[in-house]
């Protein structure tokens, strides 16, 4: 594929009256023309339309990805908005179903009211829909799970024909639908598994970044869910370590209405490295927008604090605020050797920075098009902020460049539903089952219907 510059795009002004649907959730991407949102509100309208249309159609959920992924042709197409099919549909003592449409924070709220979570960990933020979540590879922390499709028991989708079909797991399609970048059909229903909720300490610390490229595989084999935050410049890691809490601190937690328990010392050691990130930050985004969330995402790395909650109350606690995210998923095994090289171009570089490394790891996935597909993951994630006037810095710009570079030569695969650079990927090299998920594309999909110019580039 040729080079793009839209890989890290810039925020377009609104225009007045403009159908707020038909932009991406960070304002940077137009998806579609005036008039082209369909919004059935029953399955059978879904079914009725896919086989009396014709012509493109994608999934617009949430709209939180890249607009590339989820836009159709200029001047025609349809976005489907799916939003009244939402919430839950049924539920056994151990599985739930949800319509595809459901916003994840709905069934957390569920499983959390009568003391349950599913086997997978949650990502920083809920907005996103159930279904946008299995089709981009939607993930948390832990080498004891993997993505949020990996909780699936099956899946319910309408095909371009108007026709449903069920996938079980022990289906032969099933890992091409686990993760399918909307390219298969419409998800319309997901039965998940679900468990008993476990009560986490989550133990957080400063640790110096010289020995991370050793710590790091350490932690998260001896811990149930790890997440760290390196910050290069000033050779500092703030590391979460959770694990089943005790049960004292359970019956604290309980005595507190089930409310996430902050525990009485506070943290201050990393207070001089969020204040120099803050500097950097404030300088290059000249005025941060959204009511300065960016900011906010900062601060929260001082003065911070033990907790005891669900896994739910102790990692889906993030601020969603529009920015250009780039997460890339590296092999554990080699995650040390990538540190170093970050390490050592940082030394060179120096590039400003808004935010930490986010280091998430995860164990193998199923899903053909996983990341983390048959092998234990760490996910390197970097962020950048737009400035109030929509921009990007050019520093920022060039340091995400830089940095995707080093890990796609280290045969990184990025999280579909964040930003890359795809120019710099090749595809079959880097998942073994790419042929396989073609195939059942062809078999689903033979018209490519739910393709656009993103998505046809990518796997014709």
């Amino acid at each position: 594929m040729a080079i793009t510059r839209l890989a890290y795009p810039r925020q377009e002004p609104e225009l007045t009256g403009e159908d707020t649907r038909l932009r991406n959730w960070a304002k940077n991407s137009r998806l579609g023309p005036p008039g082209s949102v369909v919004a059935p509100a029953t399955e059978a309208e879904l079914c009725d339309f896919l086989s009396t249309s014709d012509g493109q159609v994608r999934m617009i959920g949430s709209r939180m990805s890249p607009g590339r992924m989820i836009q159709v042709a200029n001047g025609s197409g349809t976005l489907l908005d799916l939003s009244k099919l939402s919430g839950l549909i049924s539920s056994t003592d151990d599985t739930v179903t949800f319509a595809g449409s459901t916003p994840l924070a709905d069934v957390y709220a569920f499983l959390s009211a009568r003391g349950q979570m599913l086997d997978a960990s949650p990502g920083v933020i809920a907005e996103q829909t159930l279904a946008g979540a299995l089709s981009t590879g939607t993930h948390g922390q832990g080498l004891q799970q993997s993505s949020i499709a990996g909780a699936a028991l099956s899946i319910r989708m309408v095909l371009a024909d108007g026709t449903v079909a069920e996938f079980e797991r022990d289906h032969p399609d099933f890992p091409a639908v686990q993760l399918s970048l909307g390219s298969l059909g419409v998800i319309i229903a997901v039965t998940l598994r679900a468990r008993e909720s476990v009560i986490y300490t989550c133990v957080k610390k400063a640790v110096d970044a010289d020995n991370l490229e050793a710590h790091l595989e350490t932690w998260n084999r001896e811990n149930v869910l790890v997440k760290a935050w390196w910050f290069p410049q000033e050779s500092q890691v703030q590391v979460w370590t959770a694990n089943e809490a005790t049960d004292d601190e359970v019956l604290r937690y309980r005595a507190g209405g089930g409310e996430l328990l902050e525990h009485a010392t506070t943290n201050a050691t990393m207070n001089n490295t969020v204040e120099s990130t803050l500097r950097q930050l404030r300088d290059d985004t000249r005025g941060v927008a959204d009511d300065g969330k960016p900011l906010r995402t900062v601060t929260r790395f001082r003065d911070f604090t033990d907790v005891t909650g669900d896994v739910y109350q102790v990692f889906c606690r993030g601020i969603a605020t529009p920015q250009i995210n780039v997460e890339i998923g590296i092999p554990l095994v080699r995650a040390g050797g990538v540190i170093k090289k970050i390490k050592d171009w940082h030394a060179e570089i120096r590039p400003r920075m808004h935010y930490p490394v986010i280091l998430r790891c995860t164990g193998p996935s199923d899903g053909w098009l996983s990341p983390s597909h048959d092998q234990d993951t760490c996910y390197f994630g970097f962020v950048v902020y737009y400035a109030a006037d929509g921009s990007l810095s050019e520093e920022g710009d060039s340091f995400l460049r830089a940095v995707e570079r080093v890990l796609a030569e280290e045969g990184g695969r990025p999280h579909w539903g964040k930003y890359f650079d795809e120019s710099l990927y090749d595809w079959p090299a880097l998942y073994p089952q790419w042929e396989a998920f073609r195939r059942v594309r062809e078999a689903l999909d033979p018209q490519h219907r739910f393709a656009n110019a993103f998505t046809a580039a990518l796997l014709n």
